[in-house]
């Protein structure tokens, strides 16, 4: 299977490049040259458009930073669209709105081809070594065909059904992730007022009722003070706007959804866009005038599980 990959960012590049370190046949697009040199450098091959990367591949991939730029890559006089023919298959690994990929994808279906979407979960350091976690939606048999890209790429791989259920799924798990780390903010706060050692209260929670996947990641990062977790405030803001819409589009009532949204924008107005989304637990610390910071936490988070095929759940 000829795969192509257009999006090498933080996520993008760790996904495209599991499947180039597992022998794929790879060919990648990105605008930035410094992103795409890398694989060139190890066997990969470049396409100068999208189009072109469309028709010389079986597959194609693409990880995006917003429905828009999507749209741009796949829509455009060189894009992806173009250069699609019957059976090939375009897997959008963005987050993205379930709404605008069913629209692509009835574009896909016209060509003839079959589309699918694959969002992941776990973060950056996961995707680095092929262990995140990938939901797509679509064809299952077409799922079926692209099934081994998918193991090298993800550990843990669940078909959610029909075209963007995975992206609806994806939606819901960055918004409930964003609700924890808001949360992990008032907890250090409290934690830190209480004079807990802070360490220990991290392997408390850990251990407890009250743990999550952003406490057991995110709160290193916090806790270390670099706050690096791959993932910027406007992606955080990208997607919780995304569930909020979704729920005003279902007639959803919420209540703590529309908070989030707000502290998010405050979190980017003081901090700014490009900030690592988990400074929004600064937020805390600067109105409470104190700081969470322990000794012994990583400056980045690597993944140390080793690296096996995945399969599906």
């Amino acid at each position: 299977m000829k795969v192509g990959f257009i999006g090498l960012g933080n996520v993008g590049g760790k996904l495209a490049g599991s499947l180039l370190r597992n022998k794929f046949d790879l060919t990648v697009r990105d605008l930035d040259e410094n992103l795409t040199k890398p694989f060139v450098e190890q066997g990969a091959k470049i396409a100068n458009t999208a189009k072109e990367l469309a028709e010389k591949v079986d597959l194609i991939i693409t990880c995006l930073p917003s429905p828009e730029i999507c749209s741009e890559v796949m829509e455009g006089s060189d894009g992806i669209l173009n250069g699609l023919s019957e059976n090939k298959v375009w897997l959008e690994m963005s987050t993205t709105d379930e709404a605008e990929v069913k629209r692509l994808g009835q574009k896909v279906i016209e060509k003839k081809a079959i589309p699918l979407d694959g969002p992941v979960s776990g973060g950056c350091h996961r995707a680095a070594t092929g262990n995140i976690a990938i939901f797509v939606g679509g064809e299952r048999e077409a799922f079926n065909k692209i099934l081994p890209a998918l193991t090298v790429m993800g550990r843990k791989i669940l078909h959610t059904g029909e075209l963007g259920s995975a992206s609806v799924l994806k939606v819901i798990t960055n918004y409930l992730a964003s609700v924890h780390l808001v949360a992990l903010g008032e907890a250090w706060t409290v934690a830190k007022k209480s004079n807990l050692d802070l360490t220990k209260a991290y392997k408390g929670i850990a251990v407890s009722s009250g743990n999550s996947f952003v406490h057991e990641t995110e709160s290193q990062v916090i806790l270390n003070g670099s706050y690096n977790i791959n993932f910027t405030m406007d992606l955080v803001l990208k997607d919780t706007g995304l569930f909020d819409e979704l729920a005003k589009k279902l007639n959803a009532t919420l209540e703590i959804s529309p908070k989030i949204v707000d502290i998010f924008k405050d979190g980017q107005k003081k901090y700014g866009s490009r900030a690592w989304s988990s400074m929004i637990v600064k937020r805390m610390e600067d109105i409470n005038q104190i700081n969470f910071r322990a000794e012994g936490f990583p400056e980045e988070l690597v993944d140390n599980e080793p690296e096996k095929r995945g399969h599906e759940i």
